[in-house]
């Protein structure tokens, strides 16, 4: 069984997601590296103005009760056995915590909402260094992918990417991908917070797999390509989202997802078939 360290954040889904694959069996969790809120999208629409009582506003306070009905309760009896040590947003960086990770020599480090990871930290776990994005690279790069995707009416970019971590942003070799599951009448917070109940799934059977996963062939280079960034959500981009799913953004994709799935195809690692997602 590997020791591994994770690296996360410290809202719901991500205290869901250290405490899941501490408990799944896939491994031992050293120590989960949590970083704080300061960045997180609340804080930041605190320090706006004009539009910080708007639909934006509404989204973020949607998505924490939809994070809280999803993750509260298993976040409220589940055993921790993911060690946090709670730590400011960036701080993962600094050489006094690169160096304790380091130090403890864990067999891999799994990311999940963390800062973006820089030198030494990086060199120091190559090839052993996985971060899970949520977002279908290369289609969508960045930050809040799978609500920009939702934005655009195209659930069908909606999911998630298994990858080794590099010094890009979402660059690294592809190990496996996953869809959103969409139900009818699902909301955006719906179907986000139950892909990061697969997403916790799945990367745990990645980890008890890592051994024996194989080397994928990584995506042909696409004109489908969008680098999302923090500033892109913006009180327009959020009127958008909800014009959507009230026009039917979910039937219209339940109904044509075969031939929309087709048309972007995603990487599936065969090592982990049998898992169903």
């Amino acid at each position: 069984m590997k020791n591994v360290i994770i690296l996360t954040g410290s809202e719901p889904r991500h205290s869901f997601f250290r405490k899941a694959i501490a408990l799944s069996g896939a491994c031992t969790v050293v120590r989960s590296y949590c970083e704080g809120l300061e960045q997180s999208l609340e804080a930041r629409l605190d320090r706006q103005d004009a539009t910080a009582d708007g639909l934006q506003r509404h989204h973020v306070a949607a998505r924490a009760q939809s994070e809280a009905d999803f993750f509260a309760l298993f976040n409220h009896f589940a055993e921790d056995r993911s060690h946090p040590q709670f730590l400011p947003k960036g701080a993962v960086n600094d050489e006094a915590h690169v160096g304790e990770i380091v130090s403890k020599a864990p067999d891999l480090i799994a990311a999940f909402g963390c800062s973006l990871i820089k030198q030494p930290l990086i060199g120091a776990f190559e090839g052993r260094f996985l971060n899970a994005h949520l977002g279908l690279s290369p289609y969508y790069r960045g930050s809040g992918t799978n609500f920009f995707a939702m934005v655009d009416g195209a659930l069908e970019y909606v999911g998630a990417t298994f990858m080794f971590l590099d010094a890009g942003i979402d660059t690294g070799d592809i190990i496996h991908q996953i869809r959103a599951r969409v139900y009818p009448g699902d909301t955006p917070h719906q179907i986000g917070n139950r892909l990061i109940g697969d997403v916790a799934m799945v990367y745990g059977e990645l980890i008890a797999r890592f051994d024996e996963l194989a080397p994928m062939a990584q995506p042909a280079e696409t004109e489908m390509v969008r680098l999302c960034k923090r500033d892109d959500f913006t009180e327009a981009a959020t009127r958008h989202l909800y014009r959507q799913f009230a026009d039917g953004a979910v039937a219209r994709y339940l109904n044509e997802s075969e031939a929309r799935e087709a048309a972007v195809p995603i990487i599936r690692n065969p090592n982990l078939a049998d898992i169903g997602l």
